[in-house]
């Protein structure tokens, strides 16, 4: 077997994964994570390599995070919402060698080939019968090659791809995955899972996108240790809620978006839903409005438990309901293998109950790079063995972690980090805009939503048709997602004396009465 499903011998019968379409068990996993290592190293793929995987959630991908856990190479989950150029500008920026993609998502896949020439990869998979030039069909690759156990295996991992505040997503290579290394050292972070209340055996429901750091983390490490993932394609509340119950889930992750989303189901589904074997509710990402947490409190208990973490150093903070009911609006306190600091506007290390820059060093010595961005390392790295995003908070007199405000320039809607410099990179570009500003405004369902303000040229009205021209200008390059809901038009856009750009002038009015800042 790959050593990483070594342990599962005894369960090779049992399900390893389950989808829409059907169960693999623990030894068709292991056969055909087999078949895939044989497929890739064939194709001439080496330790170091990046693989890009293009997929929705089904079973193929844990095949592929396994494979590339077991040989040595970085997968790269590429966002299934992009453009076809943010996928092309991933391949090329990620030098990648295998790209595998799932069928449904052929006609954005061939496109962002043809966007970028340069990035040639050697292996190329699509998840269909009949794929277009130059694909092979990933289950005739599979099927036509060994399944025997690889020898060489050793340390991969997974690089993912983050929005930059200049206007282009960085891959955060962490330190963790080091290559040579043996790949039962993945088995070490896989049982740190039970540090936030994972059981093994269990029973773990992915139904949020893959390809965001939290939901591979909070589902292919359960599965190194032994808990089988039961996947949903797309997130429909009253459908998790019968799966659940289904399946028997032990564990879930969710965000804010998803708790109001279950809350709204019909009162009916609400009675019905039983969660007996449910123990752990994870949820995090994206700040959770108060109102929205006690509700899931007062139906699912004290299950539901509240983290606060990033791409770059995982699990930062972790607190349980009894203790968020106790000091409600914290995350938490640090995780045993993370120390935390918070840094002022002098630059010394912050008493408690004052606000500063939150930085984070990992007491197990791993840390992370961006790839081809050594400025932007360095960056996040001003604090010696720390690092920081720039969110803003403070620690209390207990240790307990609060969030009071992001200092760099990001949104997050519905789970997921959206950088404005990259939109408004884009609607600059049309003639009637002299000036531009994308920033982040409440909303009650994804947390946040995209707002632009935009200064006209002389002479320039903005009509209905120009809003569509602005709107379908940032959907022809970028994930829909990324589209501003509204734009306002302002005289001028507001800077200081240095031309530096205000923007909490224009977020300012949009936040007052809410009760928060992010």
């Amino acid at each position: 077997m790959v050593r990483l499903l070594s342990d599962f011998h005894d369960r090779s019968d049992d399900a390893a994964v389950i989808d829409a379409d059907g169960v693999i068990t623990w030894d068709q996993l292991n056969d055909r994570t087999n078949r895939l290592v044989h497929v890739l190293r064939g194709a001439g793929v080496l330790p170091g390599d990046r693989v890009a995987l293009l997929a929705g959630n089904r079973r193929e991908i844990e095949e592929v995070y396994l494979a590339c856990a077991s040989a040595g190479w970085l997968a790269v989950p590429i966002n299934w919402h992009f453009a076809a150029d943010e996928i092309a500008y991933v391949l090329d920026d990620s030098g990648a060698t295998a790209l595998i993609v799932d069928g449904e998502l052929e006609q954005v896949a061939v496109e962002a080939l043809q966007l970028s020439p340069q990035a040639v990869p050697l292996a190329r998979l699509m998840m269909t019968t009949s794929p277009p030039a130059p694909f092979a069909a990933y289950e005739h690759a599979l099927g036509t090659a060994i399944g025997s156990e690889p020898d060489e295996q050793m340390l991969g991992g997974v690089m993912f791809y983050t929005s930059g505040t200049t206007g282009r997503p960085k891959g955060v290579k962490n330190t963790a995955f080091a290559l040579g290394a043996p790949p039962e050292i993945l088995k070490m972070s896989a049982g740190a899972m039970a540090g936030v209340g994972i059981p093994s055996p269990g029973r773990t429901l992915l139904c949020g996108p893959q390809y965001h750091s939290a939901q591979w983390a909070f589902s292919f490490l359960p599965l190194v240790a032994g808990t089988s993932v039961v996947m949903q394609r797309k997130f429909v509340p009253e459908e998790t809620l019968a799966v659940i119950d289904e399946h028997a889930i032990t564990n879930v992750h969710l965000v804010p978006t998803q708790f109001v989303r279950l809350l709204r189901v019909d009162s009916v589904v609400k009675r019905d839903f039983r969660g007996d074997a449910l123990q752990l509710v994870l949820h995090g990402a994206a700040p959770c409005a108060p109102s929205v947490k006690r509700a899931m409190i007062d139906w699912w208990g004290s299950k539901v438990t509240e983290y606060y973490g990033a791409t770059e150093g995982g699990v930062v903070t972790i607190i349980s309901a009894e203790e968020w009911l106790a000091k409600p609006g914290s995350v938490g306190r640090a995780m045993p293998i993370v120390e935390i600091k918070i840094v002022g506007d002098d630059d010394s290390e912050a008493a408690p109950g004052n606000e500063g820059v939150i930085h984070v060093r990992s007491l197990l010595g791993s840390d992370f790079e961006y790839l081809n961005e050594p400025g932007k390392t360095a960056e996040a790295h001003r604090e010696p063995g720390f690092f920081t995003l720039g969110d803003i908070g403070y620690l209390d007199d207990d240790g307990y972690l609060f969030l009071s405000d992001r200092k760099i320039d990001m949104i997050i809607s519905g789970g997921v980090n959206i950088y404005p410099a990259e939109i408004e990179a884009i609607l600059i570009t049309h003639p009637a805009i002299m000036d531009v500003a994308v920033f982040g405004v409440p909303n009650d369902e994804f947390g946040e939503e995209v707002r632009a303000a935009v200064q006209l040229t002389p002479n320039t009205r903005y009509t209905p048709a120009l809003d569509r021209d602005l709107k379908q200008l940032v959907r022809a390059k970028m994930a829909g997602y990324k589209v501003p809901k509204n734009i306002d038009v302002v005289a001028e856009m507001p800077r200081s004396d240095a031309g530096k750009l205000l923007k909490r002038q224009l977020r300012a009015p949009y936040w007052e009465g809410t009760g928060r800042k992010i």
